[in-house]
């Protein structure tokens, strides 16, 4: 079982620096701004060979209200699925009322507890943490998470219990082998080959997709029910749920499985207007939706039936389809809409985003689960066609049958000729066209090659990219040079010539 290390504390106390520390990373946003974590982030950590999970957390400190007591709530979570805590203290701001309650509510859990005294560099460390040791956990642990001082010795302590677990699991896998290693009979073995008793036979090429989770990112314009829908498919309270825009603030990567297919579902903060981003915050938190939805294989945009499309949406729906990720469409908000309205909001679809016609439409209620389930068949639709394997022959077969039904047009008394065409890679799938005189090749035409391509293939969620390669002509350039003789022959056929004109 792999152990889980949470991290919990007052806001501001190097949770989230810890965190990127541990799993090498820069996924946690750090700043000098207290609450800047909200929702719990889970990060893969390595000690030695001992792998183990590290959960970094909203800050607590007592107060809370609104936003704030959901941040503890997930906090508190956090704790009751961790094998050790690490509960963090401010060395240069000394013990507070918030670390008593934090440390009375820890002593009550029975959990696995180390006291750290964060921020110790530049000071009187043994000064600073004296008064620490009155919340009666035991040993205060000095460290530099920002330098990395005091890291290593703690969790090696915190972990050792489980490295002991992992030397003699590793002790008794070489036993096992030394004694497969003592039964191994090499000419028995191939006597079994030469008797046909063993299959030798390869297995049949899997797409190297086939084994991978799917990671899948829910992105849109703030407040539109992001956090709800991934709660929704989650089946728990994962993520902070509050009626104001920004709430989720950092992308969260949450591991699931759903009728043996494993996911990634990765709940992004929203996106607004450039002239509308002013805190810093922000902006951070705009670049690591961004760069989720490069890392995701389908994109879930969500889009409020209430307030229809925006040029926002258009805007985030862009910059999915320009990094080539798979998309479904996702209406939320649709319970409660009267017919009419729901005529016009697909109606007002059909106009501005007519151009994705090879996208899926669900219209749902994240917040009662009404048409949730059905979400999971177009992720997977999608990810299959974004990562299909197809041959070249069937690709210049698909690329054949489309010249013959619409031959491509002339150019300059020349007609443009398609002679192949193979994958040039996936997810998106990317096709490469070879032939002559492409540069001359109308968009019209491209546009109808690559319909044909995604008719013929049945890919439904994802866009495809058709790439044009014109034939290489192996005399270009080159000039011919005459030998000796030739010359003389060519100097003999240019005489008797001029003698014939006279």
């Amino acid at each position: 079982m792999t152990p889980v290390v949470a991290l919990v504390g007052r806001p501001n106390v190097g949770k989230s620096t810890l965190f990127n520390r541990l799993t090498r990373t820069r996924d946690a946003l750090v700043a000098d701004f207290p609450g800047l974590t909200r929702d719990r982030k889970y990060g893969q950590a390595k000690l030695g060979e001992l792998e183990f999970i590290v959960v970094d957390t909203g800050g607590i400190d007592g107060t809370e209200e609104g936003i704030e007591l959901k941040m503890a709530e997930q906090s508190l979570l956090a704790i009751e699925e961790a094998d050790v805590v690490l509960f963090m203290v401010d060395a240069r701001a000394g013990l507070t009322a918030a670390d008593q309650a934090i440390a009375e509510h820890l002593r009550k859990s029975h959990k696995k507890v180390f006291l750290v005294a964060n921020k110790t560099d530049g000071i009187d460390g043994d000064s600073a943490v004296s008064e620490f040791y009155g919340l009666a956990l035991g040993e205060v642990f000095q460290m530099a998470a920002a330098h990395g001082r005091g890291v290593l010795s703690l969790l090696e302590l915190a972990l050792a219990p489980h490295l002991e677990e992992l030397v003699e699991a590793a002790g008794g896998k070489e036993e096992a082998q030394e004694e497969l290693d003592e039964d191994f009979d090499e000419e028995a073995l191939l006597r079994m080959v030469a008797a046909g008793d063993l299959d030798t036979k390869e297995d049949t090429k899997e797409t190297p997709f086939a084994d991978l989770p799917i990671k899948f990112a829910i992105v849109g314009r703030p407040n539109v029910g992001k956090s709800t829908l991934t709660n929704r498919m989650l089946g728990e309270d994962r993520v902070i749920v509050y009626d104001m825009p920004g709430t989720t603030r950092d992308s969260v990567y949450i591991p699931m499985e759903r009728d043996e297919q494993k996911y990634v579902v990765i709940d992004t903060a929203g996106v607004r207007r450039r002239g509308k981003v002013h805190e810093t915050v922000e902006k951070f938190s705009v670049i690591k939706t961004l760069k989720a939805i490069e890392d995701a294989n389908v994109c879930l945009l969500v889009i409020d039936a209430r307030e229809t499309i925006t040029d926002q949406d258009l805007s985030i729906l862009g910059f999915v389809l320009n990094s080539g990720r798979s998309v479904v469409l996702v209406v939320n908000k649709w319970d409660g809409l009267d017919q009419k309205v729901k005529e016009d909001v697909k109606n007002e679809l059909d106009r501005r985003l007519g151009f994705i016609d090879f996208a899926r439409v669900h219209f749902i209620s994240a917040l009662h689960g009404s048409g949730v389930g059905h979400l999971f068949e177009s992720i997977q639709e999608a990810y299959q066609s974004a990562t299909r394997r197809t041959s070249t022959a069937m690709l210049t077969r698909i690329m054949q049958m489309a010249q013959e039904d619409h031959q491509p047009p002339m150019v300059n008394g020349r007609r443009v000729k398609l002679k192949y065409a193979h994958a040039g890679g996936y997810n998106p799938p990317r096709i490469v066209i070879h032939g002559n005189q492409l540069n001359d090749l109308p968009d019209s035409y491209k546009r109808y090659l690559i319909n044909y391509f995604r008719k013929s293939l049945k890919i439904m969620g994802t866009p495809i990219r058709v790439e044009f390669q014109e034939s290489v002509n192996p005399f270009e350039g080159k000039k011919n040079t005459l030998t000796l003789s030739q010359e003389r022959q060519r100097d003999r056929l240019l005489k008797a010539r001029n003698k014939t004109k006279k």
